[in-house]
């Protein structure tokens, strides 16, 4: 399938006839008219559906999915089987020129890469948005989406499963009530990369192999410079290169970083150096240390963030109390008070060591903060999508957050310490990391 945009003539013919015939194959996509459906269900196209994107597709299964996009059938064939009345499309571009009139929002679960052209196009057509974290590839990209989404008015949530859960409440309430103290220091570690990462260019001299027939890798790459096609980068290994992934910080910085980032309103931060291990010109490093540094806001004071992949793990103070045995992804937030230890999502967190939960239990402060019913964020976006409460997650808040994690690459492929003017969006002590704040983009998207 050509990957370029759909032509003056195309979108004719598909506005002559297209619609016509989907109505006669598909008559409970044409039910309504403009996106309003029957019964206040939404009609939803889901853009990605095989791996992540199922979960997507289940979490609207009580709404009225009317369009499924997947670039690559074999992968995609499971969700197809579950609703095998729904139209299935390869071309984003063409499911929204052939019914975009009919669609009240979109789910995207594609490789990073792809996040923001899907986004923007649909967005344009004033349609409510889901994107799996992070929300953009690039940190240029991130502020673009969030203008969109205000100057259009439409209802977004990034996939960030713990900002909509107890733990990220407790925390911001145990803070404003000065349960912790003044944090001066956080620490969040984690095992990814779970994929291969430091790699080199690949060899096809050697390795010649034929795209599957399932598959159509134009469009896999879309804003991608073109290339071979390498069954290494799928379905999953596509993680850990810059022209498609965002690396292992990419992948958990946005659920893992995002709880303390909201309860200490921490913004941008003024500078960032990275510390990593087997980095390559395309390839995200094997295992790398970042830390982040936040200048004072108001009576909170400065504070150091300090985030280890490639699983490596921080010296804990032993007066913690904690094991060898900790779980693989948490963040330990340090207070002058007590520190507290949050599982990945902060779908949990406590404070420790246990004898300390026990002493201050009692004297925890009243939940104040409106909760979630169940914590479940595609639910969340569901209902700001009816004119609801916006979702915690949205692209205002989400932009910042994504922001801040995607600095860290920056810094990783800079090799040096950098600091941040985030107001013009621009690294001031070294130009050449300017570079990596943006991307250049494949024609044809509309990007």
């Amino acid at each position: 399938m050509n990957a370029s945009a759909p032509s003056l003539s195309r979108r004719s013919f598909l506005k002559a006839t297209s619609l016509a015939s989907a109505a006669v194959a598909f008559p409970h996509v044409m039910r309504s008219q403009q996106g309003a459906s029957p019964n206040n269900k939404l009609n939803v196209a889901c853009v990605g559906v095989g791996g992540r994107g199922s979960a997507a597709v289940g979490a609207m299964k009580g709404e009225n999915i009317v369009a499924f996009c997947d670039v690559d059938d074999a992968r995609a064939a499971g969700t197809f089987k579950t609703l095998p009345e729904v139209p299935r499309f390869r071309d984003y571009r063409m499911l929204l020129d052939q019914l975009g009139s009919k669609i009240d929002a979109v789910t995207v679960s594609t490789p990073d890469h792809m996040h923001f052209p899907i986004a923007m196009a649909a967005m344009s057509l004033g349609k409510h948005v889901f994107v799996e974290k992070p929300m953009a590839h690039t940190i240029a990209e991130t502020r673009k989406l969030a203008t969109m989404a205000r100057e259009k008015k439409v209802a977004t949530q990034m996939g960030n499963q713990g900002h909509a859960a107890e733990g990220t409440r407790l925390l911001k309430e145990w803070y404003q009530a000065g349960v912790l103290g003044d944090v001066r220091e956080i620490h969040s570690w984690t095992d990814r990369p779970i994929w291969p990462q430091g790699v080199k260019a690949h060899d096809h001299s050697k390795l010649m192999p034929v795209v599957p027939k399932t598959l159509d890798w134009d469009l896999w790459l879309g804003v991608a410079a073109p290339r071979e096609y390498d069954p290494g980068y799928l379905p999953f290994n596509w993680r850990g290169y810059w022209d498609f992934g965002t690396g292992a910080l990419g992948d958990m910085g946005c659920h893992m970083m995002d709880g303390g980032f909201w309860a200490f309103d921490l913004g941008a931060p003024n500078a960032i150096e990275a510390v990593a291990a087997n980095p390559t010109a395309i390839s995200a490093p094997t295992a790398s240390v970042v830390t982040y540094h936040f200048n004072a806001r108001g009576t909170r004071p400065a504070i150091k963030w300090v985030w280890y992949d490639g699983n490596m793990q921080p010296a804990f103070p032993v007066e913690l109390g904690l094991s060898e045995n900790l779980p693989d992804n948490s963040t330990l937030i340090i207070g002058t008070k007590c520190a507290v230890l949050a599982q990945a999502n902060y779908f949990t967190i406590r404070i420790i060591p246990e004898t300390k939960m026990q002493e201050m239990a009692p004297s925890l402060p009243a939940k104040t903060i409106p909760r979630i019913p169940g914590g479940n964020h595609f639910n969340e976006w569901i209902n700001a999508c009816k004119g609801g409460t916006p979702a915690g997650a949205n692209f205002e808040y989400s932009s910042r957050l994504t922001e801040m994690v995607l600095l860290s690459n920056v810094a990783v492929r800079a090799r040096r310490r950098i600091e941040w003017d985030s107001a013009a969006l621009k690294v001031t002590n070294l130009a050449a990391a300017n570079d990596f704040v943006t991307k250049e983009y494949r024609g044809g998207f509309g990007v």
